[in-house]
């Protein structure tokens, strides 16, 4: 093709930033099969790995985020941001795309600055319900922000900012159009290996695992076991090997480091524990599935709190702080015993749910650039 539609995207450091943009890209690429899509990602991070494994290119800039526990190890970072502009600036000249698209982290930040010092259009996508400082820096100049929850015209430009949703995998967002019957979750539950006719508590830790979650869980599982109960434990790779020498097999509980297959655990799920990231947030209301939330105190400006409580203040999820993890034992058991109060939470994420939020993130997009094919 001649004249290539050419598109730059950003993001990383975490899979909440790395996930949304393969999801972009995905629908980048259904739209236009000859698009030349570019990552940059920062060096050493999951996001050299993972971009390349969906498909996409990528080049590593050394940029580092601003360490705030340890302000020693900030004497390097002026010279990998210079750095990092000066192979940003490089890539842009080269690659001359038509849209510059940053997902957040810290490595958006300089493809972001760069593109606009260029006047290349910019669209930033922020999942979270409290804006990172680098999305906030870089949304002055960026041509449209797309945002995950609402009222973030507090922070971002009002006449820019448009409220898409966090993009998720397809069979996620396809769930929103049909909610798990019980039907559904009972057979979800015999084909994970678990009675059909009692219920199951989910519990999501996150690939690396969340020391609090593991140890509430620990503290609550021969409770609700003994209640009748059945535990669907995905705790992490970190924490796999402590967690099977801690206990002894037992046919109501399976821990796992991994699930390979969410829509089958979303569809068996009765209820569920879990962080409050925001991917796992937009993939909890598009399987309108009960969430019991325990965000994580040690995150950038503390936005998992912030979405955590976006759901629960819209009766979406239940919102539990760390301090106070202990209390899962009995909200669990609380509203297993009450499928008013369960069909409550499953309703308000329902309502939450936006499963074309990588469609409208792109219909954005193509009122930016000025490409013809």
């Amino acid at each position: 093709m001649p004249n290539p539609l050419r598109i730059v995207l950003s993001g990383g450091g975490t899979g909440g930033h790395i996930f949304p943009a393969v999801s972009i890209a995905h629908e980048i690429r259904a739209r236009y099969p000859h698009a030349d899509i570019h990552f940059v990602g920062a060096q050493s991070r999951m996001e050299m790995e993972r971009i390349p494994a969906a498909g996409y290119p990528i080049t590593g800039i050394p940029i580092a985020g601003f360490q705030r526990k340890n302000l020693a190890k900030n004497l390097g970072l002026p010279a990998k941001i210079i750095r990092s502009l000066a192979q940003v600036r490089a890539l842009l000249r080269a690659q001359k795309p038509h849209a510059v698209l940053g997902t957040g982290g810290y490595v958006s930040g300089p493809t972001l600055f760069m593109a606009q010092r260029l006047g290349i259009p910019t669209l930033i996508q922020e999942q979270n319900g409290f804006a990172g400082w680098t999305n906030r820096l870089v949304s002055r100049r960026a041509r449209a922000i797309c945002t995950a929850y609402p009222g973030m015209e507090r922070v971002f430009p009002a006449d820019r900012t448009f409220q898409t949703g966090n993009p998720v995998r397809p069979e996620i967002a396809a769930m929103a159009s049909h909610p798990p019957t019980e039907a559904e979750r009972s057979a979800a539950k015999l084909a994970l290996g678990f009675d059909p006719n009692r219920p199951l508590i989910l519990i999501l830790g996150g690939s690396q695992g969340a020391r609090a979650i593991n140890h509430a869980v620990g503290e609550a599982e021969a409770t609700w076991m003994a209640a009748g109960h059945q535990i669907l434990w995905q705790c992490g790779r970190f924490y796999i090997d402590e967690l099977n020498a801690q206990f002894t097999p037992h046919p109501d509980r399976r821990i796992t480091a991994f699930l390979d297959d969410m829509v089958a655990a979303y569809t068996a799920a009765d209820i569920l524990v879990s962080r409050a990231g925001a991917g796992t947030l937009s993939e909890v209301c598009c399987a309108s599935a009960a969430a019991l939330l325990i965000p994580s105190p040690n995150v950038a400006e503390d936005h998992q709190t912030h979405n955590a409580l976006s759901l629960h203040d819209r009766g979406a999820a239940l919102h539990v702080p760390e301090r106070d993890a202990a209390q899962v034992t009995g909200l669990v058991l609380d509203y297993l015993s009450d499928s008013s109060k369960l069909e409550g939470l499953r309703a308000g994420a329902r309502a939450l749910a936006q499963p074309r939020a990588a469609q409208e993130i792109v219909d954005h997009v193509e009122r930016l650039w000025t490409w013809k094919p």
